[in-house]
């Protein structure tokens, strides 16, 4: 007989390692990529002491003369707010009842389910490593009714609960479902009544603004701080950045050689839109035999000079990133775990409803130790 407790202890036992597994690796090749580490988590912060610059007691001299002064390293200190990430599942009991009698169209329930919950969650945490921790989707730049024109779709789905705020930052409404996406128009149909003149208001992901994970757009920000270091008075958190119009092996080249200059650290990954694999390819494909590579979990990558290239759906569009991967590090107070109740359970009724919820959770954080180790083109022209 399937009960709750059986689909708890299958869960538990079962479903947890392989989907962990699926979270951590098979999101995305960028993140599969970045070490996951539980060192350096105090309480509820990530506190990583960082090294720039160079050992200042190093000199040349005469024989019998003076040694170098010792000098000490020049660290800072960074410092960032665990980040709460969740992924939720939900069975009706109708559907336990179903399949009471039926350890097979149980398994197949659950399996259902979480191949549910881990698109789900590739979609939003893939998103999150290309953004700026703010969780905003999209920018509103007209409105006809409950239709609104964006600056970008990437980031939205049908199905998506979203807020909408202000330009200030203000909440306008919250809890909008996304009911329709029209990717060539640019368009989204929002459920509720149509919003007053939003021109320049932000759709953001459900109870997130400013709570994501540290991502790519907030690293190659230039304002304000970085994991509460000023930018202004630290010039080594600012990586190497160019608009560039056609993409070239010299643009490339030299993008990588400024960072190993600058940094001393070398580039090891290349992450970009379609549309600019597209260009890279076209560029260089009359000259040179394009060579691939199996990355972890399968995905196959062409290589710039041994340097696997890898499109990503979620990096904007004309733009591609030069990265050391060794210079990343997910920083975790643990791994995926299931949210438990005081009684050890996993699936809990929804209140009022004939609904039982499980939800995954991990307390993470994103830090790049050398952002002036990393490189982005952008202005690129797309194929």
């Amino acid at each position: 007989m399937i009960t709750t407790i059986t689909a708890d202890n299958a869960l538990k036992s079962y479903y947890l390692g392989a989907v962990a597994d699926q979270l951590n690796k098979g999101i995305n090749p960028f993140l599969a990529r970045i070490a996951q580490t539980t060192s350096d988590v105090w309480g509820k912060d990530v506190r990583k002491a960082v090294r720039f610059g160079v050992n200042g007691g190093v000199g040349a001299g005469t024989e019998d003369g003076a040694l170098p002064t010792a000098g000490s390293s020049h660290y800072a200190q960074f410092v960032s707010t665990l980040k709460n990430l969740y992924g939720t599942l939900e069975i009706s009991d109708k559907a336990i009842r179903a399949s009471a009698n039926s350890e097979g169209a149980f398994v197949d329930l659950l399996n259902d389910e979480m191949d549910s919950l881990v698109k789900s969650s590739a979609f939003h945490f893939g998103r999150m490593l290309f953004g700026d921790g703010s969780g905003t989707l999209a920018t509103i730049s007209s409105s006809e009714e409950t239709k609104y024109t964006v600056d970008t779709v990437q980031n939205l789905a049908e199905g998506m609960i979203v807020d909408v705020y202000t330009a200030e930052g203000v909440l306008n409404k919250g809890g909008l479902i996304v009911q329709a996406v029209d990717r060539a128009a640019k368009t989204v149909v929002l459920s509720g009544a149509a919003i007053s003149t939003p021109t320049g208001y932000k759709i953001v992901l459900q109870g997130s603004k400013d709570k994501e994970i540290t991502g790519l757009g907030a690293i190659f920000s230039d304002k304000g701080t970085l994991y509460g270091v000023d930018r202004a008075n630290n010039p080594w958190l600012k990586p190497y950045t160019k608009t560039v119009s056609e993409l070239s092996e010299l643009e490339m080249l030299t993008a990588i050689d400024e960072v190993e200059a600058i940094s001393g650290g070398k580039i090891n990954f290349i992450v970009c839109s379609f549309g600019v694999r597209r260009a890279l390819i076209e560029a260089l494909a009359p000259f040179r035999n394009m060579e691939t590579v199996e990355l972890e979990g399968g995905v196959k990558a062409v290589t710039f000079n041994g340097i696997p290239v890898v499109a990503d759906r979620f990096c904007p569009s004309g733009t591609m990133y030069l990265l050391n991967t060794d210079d990343f590090a997910l920083h975790e107070l643990c791994d995926w775990q299931w949210l438990e109740g005081e009684d050890g359970a996993i699936l809990k009724q929804v209140a009022g409803k004939p609904v039982f919820t499980a939800t995954l959770v991990k307390y993470a954080e994103l830090l790049c130790y050398r952002p002036c180790g990393q490189a982005m083109l952008t202005g690129i022209t797309e194929k």
